[in-house]
């Protein structure tokens, strides 16, 4: 893949892109409604919590492991009862096909018209289950070819923030360690800004909740994000005046 020295611009899938909330539409199916989010929820915090974990033993498991197996840890603590094969095979199947936020088709739109920046997608996930997502959910699958490409962490055995994984995002676009500052990532989490600004890349926050960063690991500029959006129609405007390229 080449990216022709167009700006490389990375986006997060779970939680920036797609909505891991969007889940508890399909557990209410099975555990009912009372309970969905608050598993959706716990689902979400165990699945992030398991990577880093990993990270810290120096283990690795695939994502799609990991998301059955926080899932398993969501509904035990939830008291709920360990589904059929068949429940938890159309819940992994359903995480393949979160819904987006209502904000990532217009951005998607305007991205394709872009001739200075070439978008990929970066993430946690198995290719196989960020293949899917992309090329097959209803929601993203109309706009699989505005990404240049796909981008996972499978190959190294890390998960963010883990340093690898950045530097084996900048490989696969063509860039080295001393030309991490060139590469941008989009992210609504705040774990993996801080991670990607810890390696040197420009990093730019999706706070659609508008609550404002109050992550306080790092001090200073290095734990900040260097630009902050409300959506990702923000984002092509907000990363070219950082840039100072021309608004394509």
């Amino acid at each position: 893949m080449t990216f022709d020295g167009k700006l490389v611009v990375a986006f997060d899938l779970y939680g920036t892109l797609l909505s891991t909330e969007s889940i508890a539409k399909e557990l209410a199916q099975h555990f009912g409604q009372e309970k969905a989010a608050t598993v959706a929820a716990a689902w979400r915090k165990y699945q992030l919590e398991y990577t880093w974990r990993l990270n810290s033993m120096e283990q690795y498991l695939p994502f799609s492991a990991i998301t059955q197996r926080s899932l398993d840890h969501a509904l035990a603590e939830n008291s709920l009862s360990s589904p059929s094969e068949e429940v938890v095979s159309s819940l992994m199947s359903a995480y393949d096909s979160l819904s987006s936020f209502p904000d990532v088709a217009p951005a998607l739109e305007s991205l394709a018209k872009s001739s200075t920046i070439s978008p990929v997608v970066f993430s946690n996930g198995t290719q196989q289950m960020v293949g899917n997502s992309v090329h097959r959910s209803p929601d993203l699958s109309p706009y699989s070819s505005v990404f240049h490409d796909i981008i996972t962490v499978e190959e190294v055995k890390k998960f963010k923030p883990h340093p690898e994984v950045y530097y084996h995002l900048a490989r696969k676009v063509g860039k080295t360690r001393e030309q991490m500052g060139e590469i941008w990532l989009v992210s609504g989490n705040p774990f993996d800004v801080v991670g990607a600004k810890a390696v040197g890349m420009k990093s730019c926050w999706v706070n659609r909740s508008s609550d404002g960063w109050t992550d306080a690991l790092i001090e200073g500029k290095a734990g900040r994000p260097d630009l902050v959006v409300k959506g990702l129609g923000e984002v092509v405007d907000g990363i070219s005046k950082v840039q100072k390229i021309d608004r394509p």
